[in-house]
């Protein structure tokens, strides 16, 4: 079982903050084609990864990422500095 967690625009398409997710997915990106799956709104959220960053128990890593051992998975646009 997975900790989703989504910011920002993200949280805002999907319409929930965070999630427990079961899933098989060896990879982010298998699991964010599981969500895409799910449903419309997910589909939309996860439309363009190349607008996502993901963090993998609070680090950022790539969406090629294994997932084995991962507690918790966070999905958030770039951020933005200035």
């Amino acid at each position: 079982m997975l900790d989703v967690l989504y910011f920002a625009w993200v949280r805002e398409r999907i319409g929930i903050p965070r999630e427990q997710v079961e899933t098989q997915a060896a990879t982010v990106a298998e699991l964010v084609e599981e969500l895409k799956a799910r449903e419309e709104r997910y589909a939309a959220a996860f439309a363009d990864p190349s607008a996502l960053r993901v963090a993998l128990d609070q680090e950022l890593r790539d969406f090629d990422a294994p997932l084995a051992g991962v507690r918790e998975v966070a999905f958030f646009p770039p951020m933005t500095g200035g």
